[in-house]
C-alpha cells in the first residue's frame, strides 16, 4: 500500500479515503457521500489538476486544491 493525497491517485485504481480536511469542506464532503474509510474508484484526472472518482454510482469531480487535502492508501 501506498500512502498519498487524492490529487497523487492514479486513473483507474481503488483508493481508500484516510483523511479529510477539517470544517466546511469535511462538511462538505460528507453531504456527498465521501467519509474516512470509503473505498472509491479513480475514474479520471483532469488536465489542471481535476480528479473525478466514484462512489458507488455516483461520480464526483474534486479540483485540484480539494484533492490533495484528502489523503488515500491506494493498493498496488
Amino acid at each position: 500500500m501506498i500512502n498519498r493525497t487524492l490529487d497523487g491517485a492514479r486513473k483507474g485504481k481503488y483508493i481508500t479515503v484516510l483523511s479529510l480536511p477539517e470544517g466546511v469542506l469535511r462538511v462538505q464532503l460528507i453531504r456527498l457521500g465521501i467519509t474516512i474509510g470509503d473505498k472509491i474508484f479513480c475514474v479520471e484526472r483532469l488536465p489542471g489538476g481535476t480528479v473525478v472518482i466514484q462512489k458507488n454510482r455516483q461520480e464526483i469531480a474534486l479540483g485540484y486544491e480539494l484533492a490533495r487535502q484528502i489523503s488515500i492508501s491506494e493498493d498496488h
